[in-house]
């Protein structure tokens, strides 16, 4: 009996044709996307890193004997055992200002990205798929937003509603972030909305939210996922930038742009307090593009080699 199923197994194959069991599962288009990413070297330390750097800023100060609020410490002391980057001019101890300041860094940049790119999916699958006024209308409105110079729009709004306050210097920058995730959507949107399962929808009588959010913002979660991991280090870099101009987040909040404007004068007598925060800020932006590039070749169907 057991010669006669291999024998017929052995005709199945011959004829191209293997038992059901006989066939390799089907993997899920997320576990194909989790696997090509988990080769990608690159991309996987510096996960790791990221995951190190937020663990290390959540859990630490908890630890650390030293308040980023104090100020009562000696002036500018050196590195040293009880203060390994020194302490600052007013006497703040240099490893929880960094910690802090990495904190609402982080923050300010992960509501950004959700906000920004929020209102970007929203606006241009719309656009993308309504076409016509709605198209033209948003198109124009993107247009406006983007001529805008974005920090200094940034750095006076923050001003004027919240005195620099970091909630409110993240809500402006998502305001001034989502335009080329809309453009990006859009013209994604264009293209799938020509796609048969959105013909199907339409036969079906499917309104055009249905459609919108069923059909098209899944079908864009990898350039939605991809986008919004780059808009991360984007706001951090901005943020930083506005902090360290004086025009971002005001005293008491805190941020690596603010704790290194408060020490550029040392770079040259005391480069510990300058370098400390701006190798984390830098480390930040480096991980998360590097980790944005591995998402876009795991995303990508044609991209069968993953890069070192």
């Amino acid at each position: 009996m057991n010669s006669l199923i291999a024998a017929d197994d052995s005709a199945a194959a011959a004829e191209g044709k293997l038992p059901a069991e006989a066939l390799p599962e089907p993997r899920s288009q997320g576990k194909l996307v989790l696997r090509k990413f988990l080769r990608h070297k690159l991309a996987m330390v510096c996960t790791a890193i990221l995951l190190l750097l937020v663990l290390t800023v959540i859990i630490m100060p908890i630890f650390w004997p030293y308040d980023y609020e104090d100020s009562s410490f000696p002036s500018f002391a050196k590195p040293s055992g009880d203060y390994p980057l020194g302490t600052t001019q007013v006497g703040k101890e240099m490893v929880s200002q960094i910690l802090r300041g990495t904190q609402y860094s982080l923050l300010i940049a992960l509501i950004v990205s959700i906000v920004a790119t929020t209102i970007g999916t929203i606006f241009g699958a719309m656009a993308g798929y309504l076409r016509g006024f709605t198209d033209s209308a948003i198109s124009r409105v993107t247009d406006l937003f983007l001529i805008v110079p974005q920090i200094a729009a940034a750095a006076i709004l923050a001003k004027v509603f919240g005195g620099g306050t970091w909630y409110i210097v993240a809500i402006v920058l998502a305001a001034f972030g989502w335009m080329p995730i809309a453009r990006i959507a859009r013209a994604e949107s264009m293209s799938l909305s020509q796609r048969e399962f959105v013909d199907a929808a339409r036969a079906s009588g499917a309104g055009t939210f249905h459609i919108v959010f069923k059909h098209l913002v899944p079908n864009m979660v990898g350039l939605i996922t991809v986008n919004a991991t780059l808009a991360i280090a984007q706001a951090v870099l901005i943020e930083a930038a506005l902090s360290f101009i004086g025009l971002g987040v005001q005293l008491p909040d805190t941020s690596l742009g603010r704790v290194i404007l408060e020490n550029y004068s040392q770079l040259q007598n005391r480069p510990a307090l300058f370098f400390g925060p701006f190798i984390v800020l830098v480390l930040i932006s480096l991980t998360i593009n590097f980790i944005g590039d591995g998402l876009r070749d795991a995303f990508d169907p044609r991209q069968r080699r993953m890069k070192a």
